[in-house]
């Protein structure tokens, strides 16, 4: 999921590892593996795909229920997806999630009354369907589930009980459950006022769950210090339990994905990420790179052994003399976070090499496969809880208790998320390389905010194409060519091309100016309005040209994308693009009438210097370009120039004939075989680069 921002900057850290793999070419690093070089969350997602349809657990082959389980499975699904644009993963997501919603939105066996916050967890998924399909049923069911978190019982400070059978108790694990759908939700249907009460939720648990002697947070608070469990004092439960650390560090890095940029708790947020990975950095085993189920007892000495209390020996189970075990859905999730955490920014550089180190002990440890290629996920703790009947105590002995099991939901599901951020984790040292300014790693985090952010902003245009639309509850909001439009006309996934090198990004809806684009790095305007698609457009003029004129000489990247002459407006538009010899014609080129595509087939060849060693692309209802001056035709089909490139100052400006990269033809679900994808992350690399 992208950055919910759409006016403002987003104030994240870049994260420069991408400067290293951009000395290569692009394309051969980042194209599709062929099956039998397959990443590992990849191999996972396709094993369940295959034997767990529509969402299914092996366990449960029949209908399914709406649970948290699931919807961990599905937001591994869905990051698989945005990491590989296989369409196949939306397919099964949409599968999944389609079981339980009626056509009027209603959610098949949900119990409101149950007041539970795992129950609000595939909100998510059902989010995501919507943003991508505009079905407002979806939109329904999940404005019922931000209902029932209005309705959610609180304890005295404000924050969500965990269950409605579980009175004054905040649980680590629902943190995860509820904030980042929360936070998704309020970016989706504009509600920027639930975001002081998301970061209130998070907050409370960073203040008062902390165990002092591993700076971790205890699974449970009691409020109220009533349960047998809790603390008379503090009323924390009695443990660091391994995934309920990991539900929290994944909670903050996915409701950071929608936090305002301008928000003032941002920082608080970003600041609790850094001080929990800390902890659980120096509580990383140094031999497997693994995490403990109980990390508050982690061993620091002693023989372990692989042989079970039945005699039996398990991938994963490796136990100390005292009985703790590596886990692996802890340790997954703790990958995810810090992967993810280090590449948009919010973590110190450094702490890419302790999640490597994980992923690697992951797949070491836990992971086997079958002659068929089906994967098996071992070593996750099935459960976890606090109170309840039969009573469970919370204390070291209850926690070693539980069974451990292959190919559990929540395990698959943290793997796929970890999987999605290894397949995007970059090389650290390169000669663009620069000091991020953070700190050498979150282990020598001392309780402080982080140093001023640096970034290399990417910002799109929302002046000149300024569409809009209703939302599923009337509101109006922008798309086409938009970071935060993940349907057919968006951008998403071309935001998502250079998140994955950690740049940020932003959206300008005002006309250019010296002062508003003197953090981009990299400008982009999409297939200027014309007044059919937008009654009140905004032209090019000259003051806009000059600014960004003078923005280019000064070392700016302009990505100039053009459409047909039906859809798209030329006369003032080439009043900015002449300026770098990049003239627009008003023609309709590369025409197609369905079902033939051929003629939407561009060959891109290899040495462009963008797009390694060429593909077959897909251009459908295009113009062409006639290069001047600087600029030079870099792909030419049939004798139309199809993209050009230009240098003026410091600066480059690229040219293309069409949108391109909208999410249509770039996320796998309609025409993956023309690499759309794999093209939208070569451009965004080579962007990045020409951003000096």
């Amino acid at each position: 999921m992208l950055d919910s921002e759409e006016i403002r900057t987003v104030n994240l850290l870049q994260n420069l590892t991408v400067v290293a793999a951009l000395c290569g070419a692009a394309t051969a690093a980042l194209a599709q593996p062929s099956p039998q070089n397959q990443w590992p969350g990849q191999k996972l997602a396709d094993t369940i795909v295959q034997h767990w349809p529509a969402g299914t657990t092996g366990a449960n082959a029949t209908e399914g229920k709406w649970a948290y389980e699931e919807g961990v499975l599905l937001d591994g699904i869905a990051a698989e997806w945005h990491t590989t644009a296989n369409g196949d993963y939306f397919h099964y997501l949409k599968a999944s999630v389609d079981k339980y919603i009626t056509p009027d939105g209603t959610i098949r066996g949900y119990k409101p009354e149950g007041h539970t916050l795992d129950d609000i967890e595939m909100g998510r998924a059902t989010l995501l369907l919507y943003r991508v399909t505009q079905d407002p049923r979806y939109a329904k069911a999940a404005r019922f589930l931000e209902d029932q978190l209005a309705a959610q019982p609180r304890t005295a400070s404000g924050g969500y009980w965990h269950k409605q059978i579980y009175p004054n108790q905040m649980w680590l694990d629902g943190a995860y459950m509820a904030e980042p759908f929360r936070a998704a939700f309020a970016a989706t249907f504009q509600q920027p006022q639930d975001f002081d009460d998301i970061a209130h939720q998070l907050l409370l648990m960073d203040e008062h769950m902390r165990d002092d002697r591993t700076g971790l947070l205890r699974h449970g608070w009691d409020e109220s210090k009533q349960m047998p469990w809790a603390d008379k004092h503090t009323g924390l439960s009695p443990e660091v339990w391994g995934r309920a650390m990991g539900w929290y560090v994944m909670a903050l890095v996915d409701t950071l994905d929608w936090f305002p940029a301008d928000h003032p708790q941002r920082i608080a947020l970003v600041a609790a990420l850094n001080r929990n990975v800390a902890g659980i950095l120096k509580l990383q085993d140094p031999s497997s790179g693994l995490w403990w189920q109980v990390m508050s007892h982690t061993p620091h000495n002693g023989p372990m052994v692989q042989k079970q209390p039945d005699g039996s020996i398990r991938i994963g189970m490796v136990k100390a003399e005292d009985g703790n075990y590596l886990e692996a859905s802890a340790s997954c999730m703790f990958t995810y976070a810090i992967a993810k955490g280090v590449r948009l920014g919010y973590l110190p550089q450094a702490d890419a090499g302790p999640a490597k180190k994980a992923w690697d002990g992951i797949q070491k440890r836990f992971v086997t496969s079958d002659p068929d290629g089906a994967v098996t996920l071992h070593g996750t703790v099935s459960v976890g809880g606090l109170g309840g009947n039969p009573y469970r105590a919370g204390d070291f002995a209850y926690y070693l208790r539980e069974k451990v099991v292959d190919n559990d939901a929540k395990g698959i599901g943290a793997f796929m998320l970890a999987g999605s951020e290894m397949e995007q984790a970059l090389t650290e040292t390169g000669p663009l390389a620069r000091s991020t300014g953070l700190l050498p790693s979150s282990k020598d985090f001392a309780n402080r905010q982080p140093p001023p952010m640096r970034r290399v902003d990417v910002m799109v245009d929302a002046w000149f194409n300024s569409q809009t639309r209703r939302d599923a509850f009337g509101a109006t909001e922008l798309f086409h060519y938009k970071w935060t439009d993940d349907s057919n006309s968006g951008y998403s996934f071309f935001g998502r091309a250079f998140r994955r090198y950690g740049a940020t990004l932003s959206t300008l809806a005002a006309a250019p100016t010296k002062d508003n684009l003197a953090s981009a790095k990299v400008y982009i305007i999409a297939s200027p309005d014309i007044p059919s698609k937008n009654p009140s457009p905004h032209y090019m003029d000259k003051t806009s040209g000059d600014a960004i004129e003078a923005w280019v000489r000064a070392g700016g990247v302009l990505l100039l994308f053009s459409n047909d002459r039906d859809n798209t407006e030329f006369e003032h538009f080439d009043t900015l693009a002449d300026r770098f010899g990049i003239h627009f014609n008003p023609v309709l080129s590369h025409h197609v009438i369905e079902p033939d595509h051929k003629p939407a087939e561009v060959v891109i060849p290899a040495g462009t210097g963008i797009f390694g060693n060429g593909f077959t692309a897909y251009m459908k209802d295009t113009s062409t370009v006639t290069v001047s001056g600087p600029a030079k035709a870099l792909v030419t089909d049939r004798g139309d120039v199809m993209i050009a490139v230009s240098h003026l100052g410091k600066g480059t400006v690229l040219g293309v004939v069409d949108p391109w990269f909208y999410n249509e033809y770039a996320d796998g679900r309609k025409m993956g075989q023309y690499r759309g994808f794999e093209a939208a992350q070569d451009v965004a690399a080579w962007a990045i680069r020409q951003a000096r």
